[in-house]
């Protein structure tokens, strides 16, 4: 990745800029505005969208800039863009058409608007970088379809844990290890928690209570190790994974048998562990020669070996993404092909027929993964597609609500696209 830095400082000598529109304003948005105004050298944050106004102002003023244009058109937008200009904007379709935006980040976090925003990108020849796990793992194999039709790149993020897990995994597999087993340190994880639960902590940290409890009911766990899974043909060794606990990431190598991958590498999560954040990499090799060498620089014996990141910054490490998509049509991180995995909606409570369940980090489900071959041949209701379903039977708590328990919303493009892409990828 070194060589992105060299890339942008040719950019930038030739006054030809990285020019990125953001769409989301919120807790996220607002780091990756300030990030990108510190500012970066080659790349220029030149608009962003939010449906509330004052939060796109909002983002740029925290970022150390005062003056910025509201625009309503694209030739406004434009116009201003080739002057120099900071532009904010409550329609986000604006970012998408431009010509002088290379690349949108979706920063939203919601899926039914996101997968407009993408389309909308895709179908104007940009550049898309999701700093949204959930419409990833719900529809991001058909969207990396359409992206691939249309010659961009679409790709996760650099920063969250599936993209520091997927340079790991890309490393070891460089110098020449079998990568076997991927994923994502976690804290805790408790299926019941809801808004009320994690109001208090979310206030405390300036964020939204349904963010806070994605988090902590293992919804956005779910949701970030399906994209990983995704990227790298992974699968899960069982329904919501093992979650070992152990004191150190390192502790992973007795922590899964070798016989676990006969069938090739999982995707999972350890508990507890030190160093508390970023994400691991288990690999493989039985040469003996090479084992030596590893266990003298202190890997350990073999034959298995933990490769792991002590952090992940989501709103630092996103410029390094935006420019490997945009200089070397290289996605950080994206779906192979099929989808391996799908996070499922699961009751976090007794539901009654004629609720409507609330979605991601709502107080009527909770997200579980599961691979992807047993979700369709069970019919299993997605997470991500579970939002303003009215349940047509009642469900029993830790029950997984199949599509037959619920009446979907009309005209959504969300079903839309989850058809498509099942009809797209047989199963096998």
């Amino acid at each position: 990745m070194i060589i992105v830095d060299t890339a942008l400082e040719k950019r930038e000598r030739a006054g030809n800029p990285i020019r990125v529109g953001l769409v989301g304003a919120g807790y996220m948005g607002r780091g990756i505005a300030l990030q990108f105004l510190t500012p970066l050298t080659g790349m220029r944050l030149v608009a962003i969208s939010n449906r509330r106004l004052s939060e796109a102002v909002r983002a740029y003023k925290q970022a150390g800039v005062e003056s910025v244009e509201t625009v309503e058109n694209i030739a406004t937008l434009e116009s201003a863009i080739a002057k120099g200009r900071y532009c904010v904007t409550d329609n986000s379709q604006l970012l998408c058409e431009a010509d002088n935006i290379d690349a949108v980040i979706e920063a939203t976090g919601e899926i039914e608007f996101g997968a407009h925003i993408v389309l909308k990108a895709i179908k104007h020849g940009k550049h898309v970088i999701l700093m949204n796990a959930e419409l990833d793992a719900t529809l991001g194999p058909i969207l990396k379809v359409r992206a691939d039709r249309a010659g961009v790149v679409i790709t996760n993020t650099d920063g969250d844990e599936p993209g520091v897990a997927m340079n790991l995994y890309r490393f070891v597999k460089t110098v020449g290890f079998k990568p076997v087993l991927a994923g994502n340190l976690k804290g805790m994880i408790d299926h019941y928690r809801t808004p009320d639960t994690q109001r208090e902590f979310a206030e405390k940290h300036k964020q939204k209570a349904i963010m806070i409890t994605s988090f902590a009911d293992g919804t956005k766990l779910s949701m970030e190790t399906t994209v990983l899974a995704n990227a790298t043909g992974f699968m899960v060794g069982k329904r919501g994974m093992f979650g070992h606990h152990c004191a150190h990431v390192r502790d992973i190598v007795q922590l899964f048998p070798a016989e676990l991958f006969v069938n090739g590498g999982l995707v999972d999560y350890v508990l507890g562990a030190e160093p508390h954040t970023g994400a691991f990499v288990l690999c493989h090799s039985d040469n003996p020669i090479r084992r030596q060498y590893m266990n003298y620089f202190k890997m350990g014996d073999g034959p298995f070996y933990v490769f792991y990141t002590p952090y992940h910054l989501p709103h630092v490490q996103i410029a390094t993404t935006v420019a490997r998509a945009v200089l070397f049509h290289d996605a950080t991180v994206a779906p192979l092909g099929r989808p391996m995995c799908d996070v499922i909606a699961v009751a976090k409570r007794n539901l009654k027929k004629g609720e409507v369940l609330d979605g991601i980090g709502g107080f009527t489900c909770y997200g579980v993964i599961d691979n992807h071959s047993v979700c369709r041949r069970e019919n299993l209701l997605p997470m991500g597609i579970s939002e303003a379903c009215r349940l047509k039977a009642d469900v029993r708590r830790d029950q997984a609500i199949v599509y037959s328990d619920v009446e979907l919303p009309e005209n959504r493009l969300c079903d839309i696209l989850r058809t498509e892409q099942n009809s797209h990828f047989a199963l096998e």
